[in-house]
């Protein structure tokens, strides 16, 4: 921390000695107040008391057959070591790093629990405690002690305990929201100044650079997210550092937080719940993001059954949740809590969010993990979860899965969609196997080809801005698969029919389009792009152009379309040229352009400076213009 955060810590510190001198004790008196038997909660994060721990467990202590609980800790567990093995037993509800040998050799219990969940568990005695000890902020004049980077299940534990210690330290940061817990509530408080532990940033791969690239094609400016901590994380959030008004509720946020915030990208502006304010529960990072949150009026934080409650997060319109996964299967269940029968992390959030992230408005529920394992030894994605692996998100839950290879979308999919789709993001080398096994499974058809690879990588370099004949001010991009919602209004102004007329041609064998196939496309087989305005609130689709590869690779079905209320402004010519540019540089000699004959001289119009056209006379076939580029 910062002299003048330690400094103020001090000086309210130095008032509440005087004020309230009965509730502070040594660390020998306030750990004599547990009894043998009792069951112990720690504080979370960086606000576990490590200041008391060698205390708790020395010869001195007569605690013993104790069991103490908590969610993931940073810093030391010597509660955890072989040496206490009989006198402390540890009861995960979150495995984090300091814990995690003790669970696998069975000297450690391991809770699988929705974070949202545990505050009620407490309270409602069906995980009963005994003790509660935490770190907090020293007392201000009031007599209010703050409880810093984690509130998470703090308040119900302060509600549910016999005993509450407090290890004041004068170093935590000051944080708003529901994080006070006044003297008149606390047993005792012990004074001990230390260093808060850190949680330094991992170093980020290139394959999770890659994953973050795609993650970001799915967050929408204005969006709100949830993204955790670790490397995967981080490199998500350094992927949207060209979004706009993104928001945060998130039970869990770090550093990346702190560069967004500073670069402009979040500003909380656009939020339906909490505008403006930064929504979380637990921040664990370096002392940047401790500063940060330092007495910062635009950070709130507060419970988990409040942050996690998934009719809390449903309220946020444009609900991003952003969740890893150790593996998934080929039905789209998810594995993030145990590497096979060995138990890694925990539940956490994941469920929370994802269930409601599907219920908000525009929501957008992903789950994201790299394509390999073991220095691509192994691949995350699978026929069958590995044995013993639990289901940590349901098939029917999932919507969104992520990989360096591309992005699959499963719900409303049947089992052989989604095995496809999964395969095609799939590491190549695994895609053989896994498509073998598939088939085996009767989840294919059992001619099915195997899908094309493809990487594909939003192409920023086709972005153009310009202005109509009559002063609207446009731009034109690809389409993003976040663009479903600003695609919806011209999209069902069709029919089936007139779909597959103005954008496919008239392939009979595909299935009824959807809007999210449309947003799906790889920027060079298949391209979409959009013309867009922005107003002060939304920004509105006015104009879309796409082709489709077909069996030829130098030809391609190409479509343009632009709402009628912006007819006549050069809004449908650039499309056409700009689309024209983009076939040509992927290697497209011509476009074929269905039409209707009361079209063809609107047709001839907008392509007619941007190729060569001849119109079909084949009087067997509907009309059709060829663009030679």
């Amino acid at each position: 921390m910062t002299m003048a955060m330690s400094g103020a810590g001090n000086q309210l510190l130095s008032a509440a000695r005087t004020k309230w001198a009965e509730k502070f004790f040594t660390p020998q008196a306030a750990i004599s107040r547990i009894r043998r038997g009792d069951r112990i909660l720690l504080g979370t994060g960086s606000v576990a008391p490590i200041g008391l721990l060698p205390y708790l467990v020395s010869r001195e202590s007569e605690a013993g057959n104790c069991e103490i609980l908590h969610l993931l800790t940073l810093g030391p567990a010597p509660y955890a070591a072989r040496e206490f093995e009989g006198r402390f037993r540890h009861n995960a509800l979150f495995i984090g790093p300091n814990v995690r040998n003790a669970v696998a050799e069975g000297r450690a219990d391991y809770t699988p629990v929705s974070l949202s969940e545990i505050p009620s568990m407490l309270r409602n005695r069906q995980l009963p405690i005994d003790v509660f000890i935490l770190s907090v902020a020293p007392p201000d004049e009031n007599g209010y002690c703050n409880l810093g980077p984690q509130v998470d299940i703090a308040p119900a534990g302060i509600d549910a305990a016999r005993v509450i210690i407090c290890e004041v330290n004068p170093r935590l940061p000051r944080t708003f929201g529901d994080t006070r817990v006044h003297v008149d509530n606390v047993d005792c408080l012990v004074e001990l100044e230390h260093e808060i532990p850190e949680l330094p940033p991992p170093p980020i791969r290139e394959t999770s650079i890659a994953i973050a690239r795609n993650v970001a094609r799915l967050v929408m400016d204005g969006s709100t997210i949830q993204v955790g901590i670790g490397a995967l994380p981080d490199a998500i959030l350094q992927a949207l550092g060209n979004h706009r008004d993104l928001g945060v509720h998130s039970e869990m946020f770090s550093d990346g937080i702190v560069d967004l915030v500073r670069a402009g990208v979040i500003t909380g502006a656009k939020k339906s719940q909490h505008r403006g304010k930064i929504v979380g529960s637990i921040v664990m990072g370096t002392r940047k993001v401790y500063e940060f949150i330092n007495e910062n009026p635009d950070v709130e934080l507060y419970p988990v059954d409040y942050v996690n409650d998934p009719y809390v997060i449903a309220r946020h319109d444009y609900m991003t949740a952003i969740n890893t996964a150790i593996e998934v299967d080929l039905t789209g269940q998810v594995c993030a809590d145990s590497i096979g029968d060995r138990f890694y992390s925990g539940i956490g959030g994941q469920v929370d969010f994802i269930r409601g992230a599907a219920r908000a408005r525009y929501g957008r529920p992903i789950i994201c993990l790299p394509s390999t394992a073991r220095n691509g030894n192994v691949s995350r994605i699978k026929p069958m979860l590995t044995d013993g692996a639990g289901v940590v998100t349901t098939r029917g839950d999932v919507h969104f899965v992520v990989t360096e290879f591309g992005i699959a979308y499963l719900h409303g999919k049947c089992i052989r969609e989604r095995a496809m789709a999964l395969i095609q993001i799939a590491h190549p080398k695994y895609r053989p196997w896994l498509l073998a096994e598939a088939k085996n499974r009767r989840y294919v058809y059992q001619d099915q080809p195997e899908p094309v690879v493809i990487q594909s990588l939003y192409p920023a370099t086709f972005e153009w801005n310009h202005e109509s004949r009559k002063g609207l001010h446009f731009r034109i991009r690809p389409i993003k698969p976040t663009d479903e919602a600003m695609l919806a209004p011209i999209f069902y102004q069709f029919s089936r029919d007139e779909l597959y007329r103005r954008f496919f041609g008239n392939e009979s064998k595909l299935v009824d389009p959807t809007i999210q196939e449309f947003c799906t496309v790889d920027y060079r087989n298949t391209m979409t792009l959009l013309a867009t305005i922005r107003t002060d609130v939304i920004t509105e689709v006015i104009g879309v152009a796409l082709y489709k590869r077909g069996q030829d690779a130098k030809d391609a079905m190409a479509g343009v379309f632009v709402s009628p209320e912006y007819h006549n402004r050069g809004i449908g010519f650039e499309l056409a040229r700009r689309l024209c540019e983009v076939a040509k540089q992927s290697g497209i000699e011509s476009l074929r352009l269905d039409f209707r004959a009361e079209d063809e001289s609107v047709v001839r119009h907008i392509f007619e400076k941007h190729s060569t056209l001849c119109v079909s006379t084949n009087s067997n076939e509907p009309p059709f213009m060829r663009a030679t580029l």
